[in-house]
């Protein structure tokens, strides 16, 4: 089973978020069960950094497109195939691969997303003579027009459409105004497609041109990454305006969740290599040698008996981050840490930067990102905050079972499919992996902090709940062999 995964990250190489981490970690997965999946990405310079230490990289062809001429690299990195689409005028630039250093949109993300999409397309139709897939997998927005030019080229290839977040949309206006030239050009006319695909029935979203409906309205397939993220999108809380289309498709059978795995060679506390101690479910008692050391790398009250939080996010409010912030005068006054990694809303930031200084021996704030420092505040805290108010997977929680460290989650998306709350009768059958609420509410988040004290101070069956997270598998073998199953049945 031949399949080209469309997408605009690759974990190591370049991360914003977990897409990144997905990509990473599926191919591969997919690959060990005998497929031949490979990856189109854009240039983007840390692809281009990453790919000086490649096996391979060899010149495809140049040829032109609505873009320009362009050239197609193929490479290879940790065993897996990459397209390089070499396009230095849409793709060498600073910032992330949707913004620039000061958070702005690109003005002509339109155009750098359409090439993306067109070139799978060629792919697909036999630009590589010695490879064709059968597959395309496109992934979110950024990737979701490749399924319209599947279908409007008579689908060379089945196509399947991952949605990982439905809150971005990818929109943009129908009229395109190019760089120099004041009169505005139609944008379909200009990335190659017909007029009439602008339509409700096609990618016309409240009068724009939507790349994750062109994703959802023509792929064979639509597929979310948690099963409960695949029937709350159904409904018009979650829909975000496409849940009358994502019914259509359920009723056709043609959506569904697969949930998000984790790859364990690289978050696995027995084998890290980015934490103080290693340690496993046989020996929990060097996990609080990493305890330690966070408390002292960010100069917090050395005490094994304070139980220590810990956010790693992005700081929006889908996470719920407010709620840690209304909540975090109960977890000081009660002798709780916080530990937070993030960037985002500058708000959040600003709000959680003060408080820091208020409390400097409780709270800990870091803004940015940094891999390293993620895996040894994982390693390190004994709860991770996940309250978020809608998650279609979410990773950090899987990773923070793995890590003993208990998540606590709001019911929803993926969250409700991957932990398991501390109840009487869960904790009884020796099921139960973290804590979970259920209204999006400062009362209900406080009443499952107010549980996690409560269990911190048993610790017998804190070390119980610990293990039983830790024993959990979310590898990925189990959502490839989903993947390809539903590959295989296209």
């Amino acid at each position: 089973m031949r399949v080209l995964h469309v997408c605009s990250e690759y974990y190591p190489l370049l991360k914003t978020g977990g897409l990144a981490d997905v990509i990473g970690a599926l191919p591969q997965a997919l690959n060990q069960l005998g497929a031949d999946s490979r990856i189109l990405i854009p240039a983007f310079p840390a692809i281009w950094h990453g790919m000086k230490q490649a096996d391979k990289v060899d010149k495809v062809t140049t040829f032109k497109t609505f873009a320009g001429e362009i050239s197609l690299f193929y490479a290879e990195l940790n065993g897996t195939s990459l397209y390089l689409i070499d396009a230095p005028y849409f793709y060498d630039r600073p910032g992330s691969p949707y913004h620039d250093s000061y958070q702005n949109a690109y003005p002509d993300n339109a155009i750098r997303f359409a090439l993306l999409g067109y070139i799978a397309c060629e792919i697909a139709k036999g630009l590589d003579g010695f490879w064709r897939p059968e597959i395309v997998n496109a992934h979110d927005w950024h990737a979701g027009i490749a399924c319209a030019y599947l279908a409007y080229h008579g689908r060379p290839a089945k196509s399947v459409f991952t949605i990982h977040n439905l809150a971005y949309p990818g929109c943009f206006p129908k009229y395109y105004h190019q760089n120099g030239i004041e009169q505005a050009t139609s944008l379909l006319e200009l990335i190659g497609l017909p007029e009439h695909f602008f339509n409700i029935e096609g990618l016309e979203f409240h009068g724009q041109v939507s790349y994750l409906k062109a994703g959802v309205y023509f792929a064979d397939h639509v597929t979310t990454v948690s099963p409960t993220y695949a029937n709350e999108i159904c409904s018009a809380e979650y829909g975000g305006g496409f849940d009358g289309l994502l019914q259509t498709k359920r009723a056709n059978g043609q959506l569904s969740g697969i949930l998000n795995g984790v790859d364990y060679q690289i978050w696995s506390p027995n084998s890290d290599t980015l934490i103080k101690q290693n340690y496993s479910a046989k020996n929990l008692d060097r996990k609080s040698d990493n305890k330690r050391a966070l408390q002292d790398e960010f100069d917090l009250t050395i005490d094994s008996k304070s139980l220590i939080f810990a956010v790693v996010s992005r700081l929006s409010w889908q996470k719920g981050l407010d709620l840690v912030l209304a909540a975090l005068p109960n977890i000081i006054q009660m002798k709780g840490q916080l530990v937070l990694l993030g960037t985002g809303e500058a708000h959040l930031q600003h709000a959680f930067e003060e408080i820091a200084k208020l409390y400097p021996d409780q709270v800990a704030v870091v803004i940015g990102y940094d891999e390293a420092l993620a895996h040894r505040i994982i390693a390190g805290a004994d709860v991770l905050f996940v309250p978020s108010r809608f998650e279609p997977c979410g990773l950090t929680q899987l990773y923070s079972l793995k890590y003993g460290t208990l998540p606590l989650v709001r019911r929803t998306g993926g969250l409700a499919d991957s932990v398991v709350d501390t109840s009487i009768e869960n904790l009884a059958d020796n099921i139960a992996t973290g804590f979970v609420f259920e209204r999006e509410t400062l009362e209900d988040f406080q009443q499952a902090i107010r549980r996690s004290f409560t269990l911190w101070n048993d610790n017998i069956k804190w070390k119980q709940v610990q293990k039983t997270a830790m024993d959990v598998d979310f590898s990925w073998e189990k959502a490839a062999k989903a993947y390809l199953e539903l590959y295989r049945s296209l």
